[in-house]
């Protein structure tokens, strides 16, 4: 995962303030884009699996390229099915990519969600260290909200999916993401986030540094996600968190919950920031799926 050799006490400290204090966002016009535009949805391959139908696609971004995708749904379609968008972590090489949640999808797939799973911009081979720039860090991440959003577009498209039952799980970025994304697009409407953090800079001052530290934690700070949790319209959410996370303390974990108010529901796990686990995997899919009435 990220390097720890940037990690700094007067980071965290800043970081944590920034992020208890009164958050002001982003108006949502920051995030807008042109819903109208075509998907232009390109299935790579298809294949079934029991009961399911399994494909690998590509769609267009509003913002930049193609946006790689699975989606897994049963293949004899109901005519209303709740929709899951899943967001992956940046953790271990072989599942810094939509794969971390496929053993999710296919669960629910199986008991009726349609379940669309994305590669994010951390996905690239490499990315924290060699893919990424402090100077473009703020722009990306108003881009990857947008990317995400055009990925609900593509979820709701799907035969039989119910505009009223939408769900997002995010682990780690697809967490802190999805905070952001819960503050600006109101159709889903039941979040599980795990491991994530209070501020982009906690994570992004791991690495490659800028030259004027506090500017750019200042540029980030609009972008905390506790902000737009704060704001969301959601119903409910659920988040799971390690009790002893190299990357998110106790007290930060606690604080990125504390922002959905009474409508959160938080866990603690002995696990490390991968949230690995059989109990931890039930206890989300028991969740959504109570939520999303399956």
């Amino acid at each position: 995962m990220r390097s720890l050799r940037a990690w700094s006490v007067s980071v965290i400290a800043l970081s944590f303030l920034a992020s208890v204090a009164a958050a002001a966002t982003l108006p949502a016009t920051s995030f807008s884009y042109n819903a109208a535009a075509p998907l232009d949805i390109l299935v790579n391959s298809s294949r079934t699996s029991g009961s399911l139908v399994i494909r690998d696609v590509s769609f267009a971004s509003p913002v930049r390229g193609r946006i790689h995708a699975e989606i897994i749904a049963r293949a004899d379609a109901a005519s209303s099915r709740p929709g899951v968008l899943f967001v992956h972590w940046l953790g271990d090489a072989a599942t810094t990519n939509l794969t971390e949640f496929v053993p999710d999808a296919t669960v629910l797939a199986k008991r009726g969600a349609v379940c669309a799973l994305v590669d994010a911009l951390w996905s690239a081979p490499d990315w924290f260290d060699k893919g990424r720039a402090t100077a473009t860090d703020y722009a990306d991440s108003i881009r990857q909200v947008v990317d995400l959003r055009r990925a609900l577009d593509v979820l709701a498209a799907q035969p039989g999916v119910d505009p009223k039952r939408i769900a997002y799980v995010g682990h780690d970025f697809g967490s802190m993401y999805g905070a952001v994304l819960s503050g600006v697009d109101k159709r889903p409407q039941w979040y599980v986030l795990m491991a994530g953090t209070t501020s982009f800079s906690d994570w992004y001052l791991l690495g490659a540094q800028p030259k004027d530290k506090a500017a750019y934690i200042a540029q980030m700070k609009p972008l905390d996600p506790t902000g737009y949790l704060s704001k969301s319209s959601a119903r409910a959410f659920y988040f799971q968190f390690s009790n002893h996370d190299e990357y998110v303390p106790i007290a930060t974990a606690r604080a990125f919950a504390a922002a959905a108010g009474a409508r959160g529901e938080t866990h603690f796990y002995h696990a490390g920031h991968g949230l690995k686990g059989a109990v931890i995997q039930s206890d989300r899919l028991v969740w959504l799926e109570s939520h999303l009435g399956m």
